[in-house]
């Protein structure tokens, strides 16, 4: 272990043990000089002089102190010049006044997995920010995950938008003030993994004692670390407001996003295909269905390949009964074709790189011909700057999935939820949450000709009329979290209230 890093397993059960090495970058503040000037002032004032002289020399110094006063307060506020990009794309944003807290330490975080994992993770760290009232520093993103995305959150995400829109709420800088920095590369640095779906009691009794005690706190790990449920109004509406208003994309990202939409909506309304069916889904997931045994030996191999992912058996057939299998390209297709979608539609595929998409894509695409991506729509040389950056990809078909007439997720995960929630969140668009469990019972009894097609039909149609992203209370399930319903993909709390009634 890094001599620098202090681990703090020795005092919490949940603590792994992991070395842990962040970087820091310059940030001056001329302090030394202030406090030079206000020594010299209190100097001049205490050396004898006439009456007259001292009434005038207090005058003086008091304006002078008042002036360093309220430059200080400023650059506290702000730690650079505050620039708004102009865009068609961006709308004017009012900016908050500073809150006035004492701060009880500082909080680096280290989001990690893909970028809707890191989002949904920044806003629950901000939220526990407030509450412990700390000041956070900007994200340094983990760069340890499968997809191995050099991306910085500056890379992604607008950040002095971050920084100030959040200011009335918590502090956030860029850096480390310098004595912490120093003290940060010349002292063990403590960091922890904070218990997931975690209460905010848990924050306050466990966490909070060891920012006091240490000033600087790393978290390493920063997904599903807040409850679900139970907590306070005022912290659910501000997960809220970071994901919806303060997490805003940069505008390079922000308008290549809203160039597809416009290039789609030229079309007429259009569908967003949520299609998981990459390679390392399928090997996480352990999910063969449809694979030659050749491929299902390649995908197992990738499974292997990868610390963390399971190394062990996985009943491939037992998960896609129990809906724990992403839809195939096929069987997808055999679903839209039920629940009654035109086929002139145009759907964007909104994906990673299809596995063997020549063969598992031929039937969706005979079936609906106006398939398209991003490579598809874009000039090379609008969407190469994006290219090798997965995070930003996927930023790109954030934007398009949450401004589409209809979405349709073939699996779970972090970009469904964030997606579904952020739809329900700009006025409940229609988003299609697909039983799977029932679907691939439907399939297979209408593939072994159990059901004829208008059965099938009909049973898809029902299944699906209530699971269309309307309005309904948060399933809550206490003591087992991950089963009940995410925050983020219903976040009832800040939703625009309707005429209809919670189910």
């Amino acid at each position: 272990m890094d001599k620098h890093t202090k681990a703090g397993y020795e005092e919490s059960e949940f603590v792994d043990k992991m070395e842990v090495k962040q970087k820091y970058g310059k940030m001056e503040v001329n302090q030394t000089a202030i406090e030079g000037i206000k020594a010299e002032k209190v100097k001049t004032i205490a050396a004898p002089q006439p009456l007259a002289c001292i009434k005038f020399w207090v005058v003086v110094v008091s304006t002078m102190l008042l002036i360093l006063w309220v430059c200080a307060m400023q650059l506290a506020t702000l730690d650079e010049k505050i620039m708004v990009p102009k865009s068609a794309f961006y709308f004017p944003y009012s900016f908050p006044s500073q809150r006035a807290y004492k701060n009880n330490g500082y909080l680096i975080i280290s989001p990690n997995g893909g970028l809707n994992q890191k989002r949904l993770g920044i806003c629950d760290m901000v939220a526990i920010a407030r509450y412990l009232n700390v000041t956070l520093i900007v994200p340094k993103f983990a760069h340890g995950s499968y997809w191995n995305d050099t991306s910085t959150f500056a890379d992604i995400f607008d950040v002095s938008h971050f920084i100030t829109s959040l200011r009335d709420e918590v502090r956030i800088l860029k850096e480390l003030p310098p004595e912490q920095k120093r003290k940060a590369a010349s002292e063990p640095l403590y960091y922890m993994f904070p218990m997931s779906f975690a209460s905010l009691e848990y924050y306050y009794q466990r966490v909070l004692p060891r920012i006091q005690k240490h000033e600087i706190l790393l978290f390493a790990q920063t997904d599903a670390r807040l409850a679900n449920n139970g907590l306070p109004e005022e912290i659910q509406k501000l997960r809220c407001r970071v994901n919806y208003k303060a997490l805003r994309f940069t505008q390079p990202i922000e308008e290549t996003g809203r160039k597809i939409v416009t290039i789609l909506r030229e079309k007429g309304p259009f569908l967003v295909l949520h299609l998981r069916y990459e390679k390392d889904v399928l090997a996480f997931t352990g999910c063969n269905e449809g694979l030659t045994t050749e491929e299902a030996a390649e995908v197992k191999e990738m499974r292997y390949s990868h610390d963390g992912w399971k190394h062990k058996p996985i009943d491939s057939k037992r998960k896609r009964e129990r809906g724990s299998c992403p839809l195939t390209p096929e069987e997808t297709a055999l679903v839209f074709q039920a629940l009654g979608i035109d086929r002139n539609t145009t759907i964007y595929i909104a994906a990673g790189e299809i596995y063997k998409k020549e063969k598992r894509m031929a039937d969706l695409a005979a079936a609906y011909p106006n398939l398209v991506r991003k490579h598809t729509i874009l000039k090379p040389q609008e969407l190469e700057p994006f290219l090798k950056h997965e995070d930003q990809m996927a930023a790109l078909d954030y934007i398009v999935a949450t401004e589409s007439d209809i979405y349709i997720p073939t699996f779970g995960g972090n970009m469904a939820n964030a997606v579904e929630g952020h739809r329900r969140y700009l006025g409940f668009k229609t988003t299609i949450s697909l039983d799977r469990k029932l679907l691939v019972s439907l399939i297979d009894q209408y593939k072994n000709e159990t059901l004829n097609w208008d059965e099938f039909s009909l049973l898809v149609k029902k299944t699906h009329e209530e699971r269309t992203g309307k309005q309904a209370r948060r399933l809550e399930i206490p003591d087992y979290p991950r089963q009940e319903d995410y925050f983020y993909s219903n976040p009832q709390e800040c939703l625009p209230p309707t005429t209809s009634t919670f189910n």
